[in-house]
C-alpha cells in the first residue's frame, strides 16, 4: 500500500466520518481526500514528476499532514523536515534529498528565505498558510491549488531519487540525526511502512474506530502511527504545540483511544497536577518509545494512567516495530506489573528477525550481550546516495542497530546501551542504561544521563548528570549511595552532577554528546 492508500481505505469505511481534528475544527475523510487530490494535481502542474522529492517544513498541522497524502498520490517521495533543526542542517538535508519542491508554514519563512538561495535544485516553494513576501518566488496556498494559475515548473532534468537509487517502491526519505556526524537519508519503502502498519494492527489493541491523539512531532513516530489509525477509519486529533495539560484535557474530551509520547513527556504527565482527576478510561493503548523509559516510572504509569502502556522499539532504519510490548505483557493475570519485564523492549515483532550478534556477525547464546541485528521487510532499502554506509549497516546479512542488548529466557529483548555509549571502567563494561534505570528510581530524579569521562585510575569514570523534579533538590552523596545499593559500587557513578535541565534534541532525546562536552570542558577549567 502507498501512504495515500491508508487515507483512501479509511474514506471507504465512511467518507463523512471525522478524519483530522485540530483546535476544535474537524475535517471529514471526504474533505481530506479531496484536498490530497488537489495537492497531487498541483504538484503535477508544477512539473513534479513521480519519484521526485517533496519536502514539508511545518509544525503539527492538518494542512501539512494532508499534503503527505497528496505527495504520495502524485507518486512523489515525502521528505519530512524537522522544523526545530538549525538552518544549516535543514539546508544540508534538502540538498541531500535532492528536493525539487518545499511546502512550508509562514512561521518558517525566515528560515526558508535564508537557505533557498543555496538550493538550486529547489524549484517550487509553497507557503501553506497565507501570502509571504519574504521568500522570493514562493506560491501562496491558493495559487498552488488554482488550476488556472501560472506557475514556474520543475525542470525536466531535475534529480529523481527513485531513478537515482533504483528503489521503485520509495515512499519517503528521512534524515538521521546529525549529532554524531553528517546526516544520512534513510530510504523507507511503501513495503517497509506496510510492514510497520501490519505489525501495529496485529500486535496492539484496537477496538472499534480509534481516536489517536498526536502531540509529538508528526515528522517522526507520531506521524507514521497515524497510518494504521486511518486504515481503520479512525480520527486523528492533532496538537499544534506540546502542552501536557492540554494533552490530558483532549484525552478526556475526545475519548482518545490511542496516543504516543516519548518517556520525557510521560514523566511530565506523571508530574502534572491534573493527571489524577482526568478521565483516561477511554485509552486502549498508550505507546511509549524513542528512548529508554525508567522501569520505576513505568510502574507508576501503569498504576496512575492504567494498564494501557505499550512499548515499541525501532529506529529510523527499521521503523517502530523491531520489538513490541503490548499492554497485556506489562501485567500479570491479577493486573499487577511484571517488574522483570518493565526494563525490556518487549518481544521481537512477528514479521521481523532479531538476533544478538558478536563482532563477527555470529549469534551469541541467549542471555549473552551483543549488538542487536535485524532483518526482514521492516528494514530500510538503504541510505540515499551512500552505498558505503548502507554496506556497513548491512554487514553479515543483518541490519546493525548500534544497540547492545540480550534476549532473556522468555524471549524478551533487553537493550542495555548504545554501542558508542558503553563505558569501560576498571576493566568492567558499564552500560549507561542500567545505571540510568537505577538513578530514575530515586524519588527526586526526574531525568538523567550517564557518561564516561577519561580517568587516570579507572580508564573511564562513570559520571551521572541528574535533573531533579521541579521544586526538589537531589543530594549527590545520597544519589550515589542510592544507586550503589541497587547495582553495586563498580557500576555506581563516581561523580553526580545536578543540573536544572538536560540538553535535548529536536525530538526530546537527551544529548549525551553535548553533556559529555560540557562535563569535559568544566573539568578542564578546574
Amino acid at each position: 500500500m502507498r501512504l495515500v492508500d491508508y487515507l483512501d481505505k479509511g474514506a471507504s469505511l465512511g467518507p463523512e466520518a471525522p478524519c483530522l481534528t485540530t483546535d476544535g475544527h474537524t475535517q471529514t475523510y471526504a474533505e481530506v481526500r479531496d484536498t490530497s487530490r488537489r495537492v497531487a494535481d498541483a504538484l503535477a502542474r508544477c512539473g513534479v514528476a513521480p519519484g521526485q522529492s517533496v519536502a514539508i517544513l511545518s509544525a503539527n498541522d492538518p494542512t501539512s499532514f494532508t499534503c503527505v497524502f497528496g505527495i504520495s498520490r502524485a507518486g512523489a517521495v515525502w521528505c519530512p523536515v524537522n522544523p526545530r533543526n538549525e538552518a544549516a542542517e535543514n539546508r544540508e538535508l534538502l540538498d541531500l534529498f535532492d528536493c525539487t519542491a518545499l511546502l512550508f508554514q509562514k512561521s518558517f519563512a525566515p528560515l526558508v528565505a535564508a537557505i533557498a538561495p543555496d538550493l538550486p535544485k529547489l524549484a517550487i516553494l509553497v507557503c501553506l498558510d497565507g501570502p509571504d513576501d519574504t521568500v522570493e518566488g514562493a506560491l501562496t496556498w491558493d495559487d498552488f491549488l488554482d488550476a488556472d494559475a501560472t506557475v514556474d515548473r520543475v525542470p525536466v532534468d531535475a534529480p529523481n531519487p527513485v531513478a537515482e537509487s533504483g528503489v521503485a517502491d520509495l515512499a519517503m526519505i528521512v534524515g538521521t540525526g546529525g549529532t554524531t556526524g553528517r546526516p544520512k537519508g534513510v530510504m523507507l519503502t511503501n513495503a517497509n511502512l506496510e510492514t510497520m502498519t501490519a505489525l501495529t494492527l496485529m500486535g496492539y489493541p484496537f477496538r472499534g474506530r480509534p481516536t489517536y491523539l498526536a502531540l509529538a512531532p508528526l515528522t517522526h513516530a507520531a506521524g507514521v502511527l497515524c497510518f494504521p489509525v486511518l486504515a481503520l477509519g479512525g480520527e486523528v486529533v492533532i496538537m499544534r504545540t506540546p502542552d501536557v495539560g492540554g494533552f490530558l484535557a483532549l484525552v478526556e474530551r475526545h475519548e482518545v483511544t490511542h496516543t504516543f509520547l516519548p518517556p520525557t513527556l510521560i514523566y511530565m504527565v506523571l508530574g502534572h497536577e491534573a493527571l489524577d482527576t482526568t478521565d483516561l478510561s477511554s485509552l486502549q493503548c498508550f505507546w511509549y518509545g524513542a528512548a529508554p523509559m525508567s522501569a520505576a516510572r513505568l510502574e507508576e504509569a501503569l498504576t496512575r494512567i492504567g494498564p494501557v502502556m505499550a512499548q515499541l522499539f525501532g529506529q529510523t532504519e527499521a521503523p517502530m516495530m523491531i520489538s513490541m510490548m503490548p499492554p497485556a505483557d506489562h501485567v500479570d493475570a491479577d493486573g499487577s506489573p511484571v517488574r522483570e519485564r518493565l526494563s525490556s523492549a518487549g518481544r521481537p515483532a512477528p514479521l521481523v528477525q532479531v538476533a544478538v550478534l558478536d563482532e563477527d556477525g555470529r549469534e551469541v547464546p541467549r542471555g549473552e550481550r551483543g549488538e542487536i541485528g535485524v532483518r526482514g521487510s521492516l528494514v530500510m532499502a538503504g541510505y540515499y546516495k551512500n552505498a558505503e554506509a548502507t554496506a556497513e549497516a548491512g554487514r553479515h546479512g543483518w541490519h546493525h542497530t548500534g544497540d547492545i542488548g540480550f534476549l532473556d529466557a522468555d524471549g524478551f529483548l533487553h537493550i542495555v546501551d548504545r554501542a558508542k555509549d558503553m563505558i569501560i571502567s576498571g576493566g568492567f563494561n558499564v552500560y549507561s542504561t542500567e545505571v540510568e534505570q537505577a538513578l530514575l528510581a530515586h524519588p527526586d530524579v526526574q531525568d538523567c544521563a550517564v557518561i564516561g569521562v577519561p580517568d587516570d585510575k579507572w580508564g573511564e569514570r562513570v559520571v551521572a548528570v541528574v535533573q531533579p523534579y521541579a521544586g526538589r533538590s537531589a543530594d549527590p552523596d545520597d544519589v550515589r549511595a542510592f544507586v550503589r545499593e541497587r547495582i553495586g559500587g563498580v557500576k555506581a557513578p563516581k561523580e553526580v552532577l545536578v543540573w536544572g535541565d538536560l540538553p535535548r534534541s529536536k525530538v526530546g532525546k537527551v544529548l549525551k554528546v553535548d553533556i559529555r562536552s560540557s562535563v569535559l570542558a568544566s573539568h578542564a577549567d578546574e
